[in-house]
Protein backbone atom coordinates (compact mmCIF):
# COMPACT_ATOMS: atom_id res chain seq x y z
CA UNK A 1 0.00 0.00 0.00
CA UNK A 2 2.83 2.33 0.88
CA UNK A 3 4.46 1.48 -2.44
CA UNK A 4 1.29 2.33 -4.35
CA UNK A 5 0.90 5.60 -2.46
CA UNK A 6 4.51 6.55 -3.29
CA UNK A 7 4.04 5.80 -6.96
CA UNK A 8 0.79 7.79 -6.98
CA UNK A 9 2.44 10.80 -5.41
CA UNK A 10 5.40 10.50 -7.78
CA UNK A 11 2.98 10.47 -10.69
CA UNK A 12 1.26 13.64 -9.45
CA UNK A 13 4.65 15.34 -9.01
CA UNK A 14 5.78 14.30 -12.48
CA UNK A 15 2.53 15.52 -14.00
CA UNK A 16 2.90 18.82 -12.20
CA UNK A 17 6.46 19.19 -13.42
CA UNK A 18 5.36 18.43 -16.97
CA UNK A 19 2.59 20.99 -16.73
CA UNK A 20 5.02 23.59 -15.40
CA UNK A 21 7.45 22.81 -18.18
CA UNK A 22 4.73 23.19 -20.79
CA UNK A 23 3.76 26.60 -19.41
CA UNK A 24 7.34 27.73 -18.72
CA UNK A 25 7.80 29.70 -21.96
CA UNK A 26 4.47 31.48 -21.57
CA UNK A 27 5.08 32.35 -17.91
CA UNK A 28 8.59 33.61 -18.58
CA UNK A 29 7.76 35.69 -21.67
CA UNK A 30 7.57 39.42 -21.12
CA UNK A 31 4.30 40.54 -22.74
CA UNK A 32 5.71 44.06 -23.11
CA UNK A 33 8.70 42.99 -25.23
CA UNK A 34 8.52 42.32 -28.98
CA UNK A 35 10.39 39.05 -29.55
CA UNK A 36 10.15 39.20 -33.35
CA UNK A 37 10.81 42.57 -35.01
CA UNK A 38 8.23 44.09 -37.33
CA UNK A 39 10.27 45.06 -40.43
CA UNK A 40 7.68 47.58 -41.63
CA UNK A 41 7.65 49.55 -38.39
CA UNK A 42 11.42 49.43 -37.94
CA UNK A 43 12.05 50.55 -41.52
CA UNK A 44 9.78 53.56 -41.01
CA UNK A 45 11.75 54.40 -37.88
CA UNK A 46 15.06 53.90 -39.72
CA UNK A 47 14.02 56.45 -42.34
CA UNK A 48 13.02 59.06 -39.77
CA UNK A 49 16.05 58.45 -37.54
CA UNK A 50 18.44 58.36 -40.47
CA UNK A 51 17.43 61.89 -41.44
CA UNK A 52 16.90 63.22 -37.93
CA UNK A 53 20.53 62.97 -36.83
CA UNK A 54 21.74 66.16 -35.15
CA UNK A 55 20.81 68.33 -38.11
CA UNK A 56 21.63 71.63 -36.44
CA UNK A 57 25.08 70.65 -35.16
CA UNK A 58 26.14 68.79 -38.29
CA UNK A 59 24.53 70.72 -41.12
CA UNK A 60 24.39 74.28 -39.83
CA UNK A 61 27.12 74.75 -37.24
CA UNK A 62 29.67 72.49 -38.96
CA UNK A 63 29.02 71.91 -42.69
CA UNK A 64 26.93 75.02 -43.26
CA UNK A 65 29.49 77.27 -41.60
CA UNK A 66 32.40 75.66 -43.45
CA UNK A 67 30.57 76.11 -46.77
CA UNK A 68 29.65 79.72 -46.00
CA UNK A 69 25.93 79.11 -46.27
CA UNK A 70 25.68 80.07 -42.59
CA UNK A 71 27.60 82.39 -40.28
CA UNK A 72 27.66 83.43 -36.62
CA UNK A 73 29.58 85.92 -34.51
CA UNK A 74 29.80 83.46 -31.59
CA UNK A 75 32.87 81.31 -30.99
CA UNK A 76 31.42 78.25 -29.23
CA UNK A 77 28.90 77.69 -32.00
CA UNK A 78 31.26 78.92 -34.72
CA UNK A 79 33.06 75.61 -35.18
CA UNK A 80 32.47 75.49 -38.94
CA UNK A 81 32.30 79.24 -39.42
CA UNK A 82 35.72 79.81 -37.82
CA UNK A 83 37.41 76.38 -38.21
CA UNK A 84 37.40 75.69 -34.47
CA UNK A 85 37.30 72.35 -32.68
CA UNK A 86 34.12 71.58 -30.74
CA UNK A 87 33.87 67.91 -29.86
CA UNK A 88 30.16 68.13 -29.10
CA UNK A 89 29.42 69.18 -32.67
CA UNK A 90 31.88 67.13 -34.74
CA UNK A 91 31.13 63.88 -32.91
CA UNK A 92 27.35 64.17 -32.79
CA UNK A 93 26.58 62.60 -36.17
CA UNK A 94 28.89 59.61 -35.63
CA UNK A 95 27.59 58.92 -32.14
CA UNK A 96 23.92 58.92 -33.14
CA UNK A 97 24.12 57.22 -36.54
CA UNK A 98 24.98 53.72 -35.34
CA UNK A 99 22.48 53.08 -32.53
CA UNK A 100 19.56 54.55 -34.48
CA UNK A 101 19.18 54.55 -38.28
CA UNK A 102 22.02 52.16 -39.11
CA UNK A 103 21.18 49.64 -36.40
CA UNK A 104 17.48 49.76 -37.28
CA UNK A 105 18.19 49.19 -40.97
CA UNK A 106 20.45 46.25 -40.10
CA UNK A 107 17.63 44.73 -38.00
CA UNK A 108 15.32 44.97 -41.00
CA UNK A 109 17.89 43.30 -43.26
CA UNK A 110 18.50 40.49 -40.75
CA UNK A 111 14.76 39.89 -40.40
CA UNK A 112 14.17 39.68 -44.16
CA UNK A 113 17.27 38.09 -45.64
CA UNK A 114 15.84 34.55 -45.51
CA UNK A 115 12.31 35.35 -46.68
CA UNK A 116 12.22 35.32 -50.52
CA UNK A 117 8.71 36.78 -50.70
CA UNK A 118 10.00 39.91 -48.98
CA UNK A 119 12.90 40.42 -51.38
CA UNK A 120 11.70 43.91 -52.33
CA UNK A 121 11.70 45.01 -48.72
CA UNK A 122 15.15 43.53 -48.26
CA UNK A 123 16.58 45.32 -51.28
CA UNK A 124 15.01 48.65 -50.40
CA UNK A 125 16.58 48.31 -46.95
CA UNK A 126 19.95 47.60 -48.61
CA UNK A 127 19.59 50.80 -50.66
CA UNK A 128 18.69 52.80 -47.56
CA UNK A 129 21.67 51.33 -45.73
CA UNK A 130 23.93 52.54 -48.54
CA UNK A 131 22.42 56.00 -48.27
CA UNK A 132 23.05 56.17 -44.52
CA UNK A 133 26.61 54.90 -44.73
CA UNK A 134 27.66 57.22 -47.55
CA UNK A 135 26.60 60.18 -45.42
CA UNK A 136 28.70 58.92 -42.52
CA UNK A 137 31.87 57.96 -44.37
CA UNK A 138 31.82 61.23 -46.32
CA UNK A 139 32.19 63.11 -43.05
CA UNK A 140 34.80 60.97 -41.30
CA UNK A 141 36.51 58.78 -43.89
CA UNK A 142 37.31 55.29 -42.57
CA UNK A 143 34.51 54.10 -40.28
CA UNK A 144 33.12 50.84 -38.88
CA UNK A 145 31.15 49.23 -41.69
CA UNK A 146 31.45 45.49 -42.34
CA UNK A 147 31.30 44.62 -38.62
CA UNK A 148 29.11 47.52 -37.51
CA UNK A 149 25.64 46.97 -35.98
CA UNK A 150 26.50 43.30 -35.42
CA UNK A 151 26.25 43.19 -31.62
CA UNK A 152 22.93 41.32 -31.62
CA UNK A 153 23.50 39.07 -34.62
CA UNK A 154 27.20 38.27 -34.25
CA UNK A 155 28.22 39.54 -30.78
CA UNK A 156 30.70 42.01 -32.31
CA UNK A 157 30.96 44.88 -29.86
CA UNK A 158 34.18 46.50 -31.07
CA UNK A 159 33.91 46.64 -34.87
CA UNK A 160 36.93 47.21 -37.05
CA UNK A 161 37.23 50.38 -39.14
CA UNK A 162 36.98 49.69 -42.86
CA UNK A 163 38.88 51.79 -45.38
CA UNK A 164 36.73 54.29 -47.22
CA UNK A 165 37.87 52.74 -50.48
CA UNK A 166 36.45 49.35 -49.52
CA UNK A 167 33.29 50.95 -48.15
CA UNK A 168 32.60 52.89 -51.34
CA UNK A 169 33.18 49.90 -53.55
CA UNK A 170 30.79 47.82 -51.46
CA UNK A 171 28.16 50.57 -51.37
CA UNK A 172 28.22 50.76 -55.17
CA UNK A 173 27.99 46.97 -55.42
CA UNK A 174 25.04 46.96 -53.01
CA UNK A 175 23.21 49.64 -54.99
CA UNK A 176 23.76 47.72 -58.22
CA UNK A 177 22.63 44.37 -56.82
CA UNK A 178 19.65 45.78 -54.94
CA UNK A 179 18.36 47.81 -57.88
CA UNK A 180 18.69 44.84 -60.22
CA UNK A 181 16.87 42.54 -57.79
CA UNK A 182 13.83 44.78 -57.28
CA UNK A 183 10.76 42.99 -58.67
CA UNK A 184 7.56 44.89 -59.50
CA UNK A 185 5.54 41.67 -59.20
CA UNK A 186 6.26 41.35 -55.47
CA UNK A 187 4.97 43.33 -52.52
CA UNK A 188 6.91 46.05 -50.76
CA UNK A 189 6.70 48.28 -47.68
CA UNK A 190 3.67 50.24 -48.89
CA UNK A 191 2.76 53.09 -46.56
CA UNK A 192 5.52 52.07 -44.15
CA UNK A 193 7.93 53.60 -46.68
CA UNK A 194 7.83 57.37 -46.14
CA UNK A 195 9.78 58.15 -49.32
CA UNK A 196 7.96 56.29 -52.07
CA UNK A 197 5.10 54.30 -50.50
CA UNK A 198 6.93 51.18 -51.61
CA UNK A 199 6.99 52.14 -55.31
CA UNK A 200 9.56 49.75 -56.80
CA UNK A 201 10.17 51.73 -59.99
CA UNK A 202 10.97 54.86 -57.99
CA UNK A 203 13.27 53.02 -55.60
CA UNK A 204 15.15 51.68 -58.60
CA UNK A 205 15.68 55.23 -59.86
CA UNK A 206 16.70 56.34 -56.39
CA UNK A 207 19.32 53.59 -56.26
CA UNK A 208 20.79 54.54 -59.63
CA UNK A 209 20.71 58.24 -58.73
CA UNK A 210 22.66 57.52 -55.55
CA UNK A 211 25.02 55.44 -57.66
CA UNK A 212 25.50 58.47 -59.93
CA UNK A 213 26.33 60.62 -56.91
CA UNK A 214 28.80 58.10 -55.49
CA UNK A 215 30.32 57.37 -58.87
CA UNK A 216 31.01 61.06 -59.40
CA UNK A 217 32.59 61.19 -55.97
CA UNK A 218 35.47 59.10 -57.34
CA UNK A 219 36.53 61.48 -60.12
CA UNK A 220 39.67 62.67 -58.29
CA UNK A 221 40.87 59.41 -56.81
CA UNK A 222 39.98 56.99 -59.64
CA UNK A 223 38.54 58.57 -62.81
CA UNK A 224 38.27 55.26 -64.66
CA UNK A 225 36.24 53.66 -61.86
CA UNK A 226 34.13 56.81 -61.63
CA UNK A 227 33.29 56.58 -65.32
CA UNK A 228 32.34 52.90 -64.98
CA UNK A 229 29.82 53.56 -62.22
CA UNK A 230 28.49 56.79 -63.71
CA UNK A 231 27.74 55.13 -67.05
CA UNK A 232 26.16 52.16 -65.25
CA UNK A 233 23.93 54.51 -63.26
CA UNK A 234 22.86 56.37 -66.39
CA UNK A 235 22.08 53.11 -68.17
CA UNK A 236 20.04 51.93 -65.17
CA UNK A 237 17.90 55.05 -65.19
CA UNK A 238 18.27 57.98 -62.78
CA UNK A 239 15.70 60.46 -61.48
CA UNK A 240 14.89 62.89 -64.30
CA UNK A 241 11.32 64.00 -63.52
CA UNK A 242 10.08 65.82 -60.46
CA UNK A 243 7.48 63.11 -59.86
CA UNK A 244 10.32 60.70 -59.07
CA UNK A 245 12.14 62.98 -56.63
CA UNK A 246 12.93 61.43 -53.26
CA UNK A 247 10.95 63.61 -50.87
CA UNK A 248 9.96 62.74 -47.33
CA UNK A 249 6.90 64.47 -45.96
CA UNK A 250 6.53 65.68 -42.39
CA UNK A 251 3.75 66.95 -40.15
CA UNK A 252 3.82 69.51 -37.36
CA UNK A 253 3.54 66.87 -34.64
CA UNK A 254 2.15 65.14 -32.73
CA UNK A 255 5.72 64.15 -31.81
CA UNK A 256 9.02 65.84 -32.54
CA UNK A 257 10.13 62.97 -34.79
CA UNK A 258 7.23 63.83 -37.12
CA UNK A 259 8.61 67.34 -37.72
CA UNK A 260 11.11 68.26 -40.40
CA UNK A 261 14.49 68.21 -38.61
CA UNK A 262 15.79 71.11 -40.72
CA UNK A 263 13.28 73.47 -39.18
CA UNK A 264 12.59 71.81 -35.87
CA UNK A 265 16.16 71.19 -34.72
CA UNK A 266 17.37 74.59 -35.93
CA UNK A 267 14.51 76.62 -34.47
CA UNK A 268 14.71 74.72 -31.21
CA UNK A 269 18.42 75.44 -30.72
CA UNK A 270 19.04 78.81 -32.37
CA UNK A 271 16.27 80.53 -34.34
CA UNK A 272 13.86 80.33 -31.42
CA UNK A 273 10.29 81.56 -31.21
CA UNK A 274 10.06 85.21 -30.31
CA UNK A 275 13.66 86.07 -31.23
CA UNK A 276 12.59 87.67 -34.53
CA UNK A 277 16.18 87.79 -35.71
CA UNK A 278 17.43 89.85 -32.77
CA UNK A 279 18.04 87.30 -30.04
CA UNK A 280 19.11 84.09 -31.77
CA UNK A 281 20.60 81.72 -29.21
CA UNK A 282 23.68 80.87 -31.29
CA UNK A 283 23.73 84.05 -33.37
CA UNK A 284 23.00 82.13 -36.58
CA UNK A 285 22.46 83.96 -39.87
CA UNK A 286 22.76 83.21 -43.56
CA UNK A 287 26.28 83.96 -44.75
CA UNK A 288 27.37 86.94 -46.81
CA UNK A 289 29.01 84.64 -49.39
CA UNK A 290 25.73 82.83 -50.03
CA UNK A 291 23.44 85.86 -50.04
CA UNK A 292 25.83 87.89 -52.21
CA UNK A 293 25.93 85.07 -54.76
CA UNK A 294 22.13 84.91 -54.95
CA UNK A 295 21.79 88.68 -55.21
CA UNK A 296 24.53 89.13 -57.81
CA UNK A 297 22.80 86.68 -60.14
CA UNK A 298 19.27 87.92 -59.35
CA UNK A 299 18.42 84.37 -58.30
CA UNK A 300 14.68 84.10 -57.57
CA UNK A 301 15.32 81.21 -55.15
CA UNK A 302 16.54 83.80 -52.65
CA UNK A 303 12.94 84.65 -51.76
CA UNK A 304 12.19 80.98 -51.09
CA UNK A 305 15.31 80.42 -49.01
CA UNK A 306 15.75 83.66 -47.08
CA UNK A 307 13.98 86.37 -45.13
CA UNK A 308 14.82 89.38 -42.98
CA UNK A 309 12.70 89.89 -39.88
CA UNK A 310 10.75 93.13 -39.88
CA UNK A 311 8.73 93.09 -36.71
CA UNK A 312 7.12 89.67 -36.40
CA UNK A 313 7.23 88.72 -40.08
CA UNK A 314 9.98 87.96 -42.57
CA UNK A 315 10.48 90.12 -45.66
CA UNK A 316 11.62 87.78 -48.43
CA UNK A 317 12.23 90.30 -51.19
CA UNK A 318 15.67 90.20 -52.81
CA UNK A 319 16.42 93.86 -52.12
CA UNK A 320 16.45 93.60 -48.31
CA UNK A 321 18.51 90.41 -48.00
CA UNK A 322 21.89 90.82 -46.32
CA UNK A 323 24.33 88.07 -45.35
CA UNK A 324 26.49 87.99 -42.22
CA UNK A 325 30.28 87.73 -42.74
CA UNK A 326 32.04 84.50 -41.77
CA UNK A 327 34.98 84.47 -39.40
CA UNK A 328 34.07 87.40 -37.19
CA UNK A 329 33.42 87.67 -33.46
CA UNK A 330 32.19 91.23 -33.37
CA UNK A 331 28.77 90.99 -31.79
CA UNK A 332 26.16 93.15 -33.50
CA UNK A 333 23.52 94.88 -31.43
CA UNK A 334 20.15 93.12 -31.32
CA UNK A 335 18.70 95.69 -33.69
CA UNK A 336 21.58 95.20 -36.13
CA UNK A 337 21.24 91.40 -35.89
CA UNK A 338 17.68 91.79 -37.06
CA UNK A 339 18.84 93.29 -40.36
CA UNK A 340 20.56 90.07 -41.53
CA UNK A 341 18.96 87.27 -43.50
CA UNK A 342 17.84 84.00 -41.96
CA UNK A 343 16.26 80.88 -43.43
CA UNK A 344 12.63 81.44 -44.41
CA UNK A 345 10.41 80.01 -41.67
CA UNK A 346 7.50 79.67 -44.07
CA UNK A 347 9.45 77.33 -46.36
CA UNK A 348 12.78 75.65 -45.53
CA UNK A 349 12.38 76.11 -41.76
CA UNK A 350 8.70 75.21 -41.58
CA UNK A 351 8.01 72.32 -39.23
CA UNK A 352 5.91 70.41 -41.75
CA UNK A 353 8.00 71.26 -44.82
CA UNK A 354 8.92 68.28 -47.01
CA UNK A 355 12.61 67.36 -47.21
CA UNK A 356 14.30 66.63 -50.53
CA UNK A 357 16.72 63.69 -50.37
CA UNK A 358 17.74 63.36 -54.04
CA UNK A 359 16.20 65.34 -56.88
CA UNK A 360 16.24 65.74 -60.63
CA UNK A 361 18.04 69.06 -60.14
CA UNK A 362 21.08 67.24 -58.76
CA UNK A 363 20.98 64.39 -61.27
CA UNK A 364 20.71 66.70 -64.29
CA UNK A 365 23.61 68.80 -63.04
CA UNK A 366 25.72 65.69 -62.49
CA UNK A 367 24.77 64.53 -65.96
CA UNK A 368 25.95 67.92 -67.24
CA UNK A 369 29.33 67.17 -65.69
CA UNK A 370 29.30 63.70 -67.25
CA UNK A 371 28.61 65.31 -70.62
CA UNK A 372 31.42 67.83 -70.11
CA UNK A 373 33.75 64.89 -69.38
CA UNK A 374 32.61 63.05 -72.49
CA UNK A 375 31.05 60.22 -70.48
CA UNK A 376 27.51 60.95 -71.66
CA UNK A 377 26.73 62.00 -75.22
CA UNK A 378 22.95 61.79 -75.50
CA UNK A 379 22.58 65.45 -74.53
CA UNK A 380 24.84 68.47 -74.32
CA UNK A 381 26.26 69.84 -71.10
CA UNK A 382 24.45 73.11 -71.78
CA UNK A 383 21.05 71.45 -72.15
CA UNK A 384 21.56 69.37 -69.01
CA UNK A 385 22.77 72.38 -67.05
CA UNK A 386 19.64 74.29 -68.02
CA UNK A 387 17.45 71.30 -67.15
CA UNK A 388 19.09 71.20 -63.72
CA UNK A 389 18.40 74.89 -63.10
CA UNK A 390 14.81 74.60 -64.31
CA UNK A 391 14.26 71.52 -62.14
CA UNK A 392 15.58 73.36 -59.07
CA UNK A 393 13.26 76.30 -59.77
CA UNK A 394 10.23 74.02 -60.11
CA UNK A 395 11.20 72.01 -57.04
CA UNK A 396 10.57 75.06 -54.89
CA UNK A 397 6.94 73.90 -55.14
CA UNK A 398 7.58 71.33 -52.40
CA UNK A 399 6.99 74.24 -50.02
CA UNK A 400 3.68 75.06 -51.70
CA UNK A 401 2.55 75.44 -55.28
CA UNK A 402 2.91 79.21 -55.09
CA UNK A 403 6.68 78.91 -54.56
CA UNK A 404 7.32 77.18 -57.87
CA UNK A 405 9.46 79.31 -60.20
CA UNK A 406 7.95 78.46 -63.55
CA UNK A 407 9.96 80.71 -65.83
CA UNK A 408 13.74 80.24 -65.73
CA UNK A 409 14.35 82.14 -68.97
CA UNK A 410 15.28 85.51 -67.41
CA UNK A 411 17.76 83.84 -65.06
CA UNK A 412 19.35 81.65 -67.75
CA UNK A 413 19.54 84.59 -70.13
CA UNK A 414 21.32 86.70 -67.55
CA UNK A 415 23.52 83.79 -66.43
CA UNK A 416 24.14 81.73 -69.60
CA UNK A 417 26.10 78.50 -69.63
CA UNK A 418 29.61 79.08 -70.92
CA UNK A 419 29.53 76.66 -73.86
CA UNK A 420 32.94 77.78 -75.16
CA UNK A 421 34.51 77.83 -71.73
CA UNK A 422 37.19 75.52 -70.37
CA UNK A 423 36.31 72.36 -68.49
CA UNK A 424 37.09 74.13 -65.20
CA UNK A 425 34.84 77.05 -66.15
CA UNK A 426 32.00 74.62 -66.83
CA UNK A 427 32.64 72.79 -63.57
CA UNK A 428 32.46 76.08 -61.73
CA UNK A 429 29.06 76.89 -63.22
CA UNK A 430 27.63 73.39 -62.74
CA UNK A 431 28.71 73.03 -59.13
CA UNK A 432 27.85 76.55 -58.15
CA UNK A 433 24.34 75.51 -59.12
CA UNK A 434 24.59 72.44 -56.89
CA UNK A 435 25.78 74.74 -54.10
CA UNK A 436 22.53 76.71 -54.49
CA UNK A 437 20.07 73.99 -55.51
CA UNK A 438 20.90 71.61 -52.65
CA UNK A 439 20.63 74.26 -49.92
CA UNK A 440 19.63 72.72 -46.55
CA UNK A 441 21.39 69.46 -47.46
CA UNK A 442 24.65 70.91 -46.19
CA UNK A 443 26.32 67.52 -45.84
CA UNK A 444 25.98 66.76 -49.53
CA UNK A 445 27.00 70.26 -50.58
CA UNK A 446 30.09 69.92 -48.35
CA UNK A 447 31.01 66.60 -49.95
CA UNK A 448 30.47 67.90 -53.46
CA UNK A 449 32.51 71.02 -52.74
CA UNK A 450 35.46 68.97 -51.44
CA UNK A 451 35.41 66.87 -54.61
CA UNK A 452 35.14 69.75 -57.07
CA UNK A 453 36.40 72.87 -55.29
CA UNK A 454 33.46 74.86 -56.65
CA UNK A 455 32.27 77.45 -56.03
CA UNK A 456 35.60 78.98 -55.05
CA UNK A 457 35.39 79.97 -51.38
CA UNK A 458 37.77 82.36 -49.65
CA UNK A 459 38.88 80.80 -46.32
CA UNK A 460 38.66 82.74 -43.09
CA UNK A 461 41.62 82.99 -40.73
CA UNK A 462 40.08 83.43 -37.31
CA UNK A 463 42.57 83.71 -34.42
CA UNK A 464 43.06 80.31 -32.79
CA UNK A 465 41.62 78.28 -35.65
CA UNK A 466 42.79 74.66 -35.85
CA UNK A 467 43.36 74.38 -39.61
CA UNK A 468 45.96 77.11 -40.17
CA UNK A 469 43.35 79.09 -42.05
CA UNK A 470 42.39 76.38 -44.53
CA UNK A 471 38.90 75.02 -45.08
CA UNK A 472 38.36 71.75 -43.13
CA UNK A 473 38.34 68.54 -45.17
CA UNK A 474 36.67 66.14 -42.70
CA UNK A 475 35.32 65.69 -39.17
CA UNK A 476 37.43 64.26 -36.36
CA UNK A 477 36.46 61.01 -34.66
CA UNK A 478 34.60 61.21 -31.34
CA UNK A 479 36.83 61.20 -28.26
CA UNK A 480 34.84 58.26 -26.89
CA UNK A 481 36.14 56.03 -29.69
CA UNK A 482 39.67 56.45 -28.33
CA UNK A 483 38.69 54.83 -25.05
CA UNK A 484 36.07 52.34 -26.22
CA UNK A 485 37.42 51.10 -29.57
CA UNK A 486 41.01 52.32 -29.42
CA UNK A 487 42.78 49.42 -31.15
CA UNK A 488 40.58 49.48 -34.24
CA UNK A 489 40.60 53.27 -34.35
CA UNK A 490 44.39 53.33 -34.19
CA UNK A 491 44.53 51.13 -37.29
CA UNK A 492 42.22 53.54 -39.12
CA UNK A 493 44.30 56.58 -38.19
CA UNK A 494 47.48 54.79 -39.25
CA UNK A 495 45.94 53.99 -42.63
CA UNK A 496 44.07 57.24 -43.30
CA UNK A 497 46.31 59.81 -41.67
CA UNK A 498 46.31 62.01 -38.60
CA UNK A 499 42.90 62.48 -37.00
CA UNK A 500 42.48 66.18 -37.64
CA UNK A 501 40.31 68.47 -39.75
CA UNK A 502 42.77 68.86 -42.62
CA UNK A 503 43.52 65.18 -43.36
CA UNK A 504 41.89 64.29 -46.66
CA UNK A 505 39.70 61.22 -46.90
CA UNK A 506 40.25 58.63 -49.64
CA UNK A 507 38.13 60.14 -52.43
CA UNK A 508 39.38 63.68 -51.64
CA UNK A 509 43.06 62.90 -52.31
Amino acid sequence: MKKLTFLYMAGILLASMTSCTEDFEEINTNPNVVEKPNPNYIFSKAQLDGLNNNYFATNILECGGILQHYATYKEASGAGDKYLSNEVYYSAYFNQAYPTGINETEIVIDALKNTPNDSNKLNIARIWKAYLYHRLTDLYGDIPYSQAAKANSSAIFLPKYDSQESIYKDLLKELDEAATALDASKTSFGKADFLYDGDIAKWKKFSYSLMLRLGMRLTKVDPALAKTWVTKAIAGGVILNGTDNAVIKYTDGPNDINRNPVGFDSRRQDFTAGSYGQKNVEGGKLAKTFIDLLKSTADPRISVYAGVWQGTTQNTSLAVQKGFPNGTKTAPTPVEQGTYSEPNQSTVFKYDAPLMIISNAETNLLLAEAAARGWYTNETDKDLYEKGVKASFLNMAIYGAGYAITDATPYLTANPFNVAGSFDAKMNQIHTQIYVALFVDEQEVYSNWRRTGYPVLVPVNFPGNVTNGTIPRRFKYPTSEYSVNSVNLAEAVKRQGEDNFTTRIWWDK
